[in-house]
């Protein structure tokens, strides 16, 4: 995927959360987990390949957040990305929410 392909997953999954439940801050989390943890998911694999002598065993529970593993920054993008523009469509559609509740009388 490009870089934006995640984001673009992350905000349709927002939006489809966001319109059945009106809860846009759990459409924001549910796609920001999905993607960090997809990426996280990802940095063990590869922690195990290069330092783990191919054995899940030998990883330590920081081996994930070992930066050694996150060395390009499609790996960073690929959860920064959804996290940041879900938490600006919640932020926007809140205050929206509140504008709009505050006209009525």
């Amino acid at each position: 995927m490009t870089y934006f392909e995640h984001t673009i997953a992350a905000l349709i999954i927002q939006i489809v959360i966001g319109r059945l439940t009106r809860n846009w801050w759990a459409g924001a989390a549910l796609a920001s987990a999905y993607f960090l943890g997809r990426e996280v998911a990802q940095s063990e694999y590869r922690w195990i390949e290069l330092y783990g002598h191919g054995l899940r065993a030998n990883m330590p529970w920081w081996g994930p957040f070992d930066l050694r593993v996150w060395p390009k920054l499609d790996q960073w993008i690929d959860w920064i990305g959804p996290a940041v523009s879900t938490c600006l469509v919640a932020v926007f559609a809140r205050s929206r929410n509140m504008r709009s509740t505050e006209a009525a009388p």
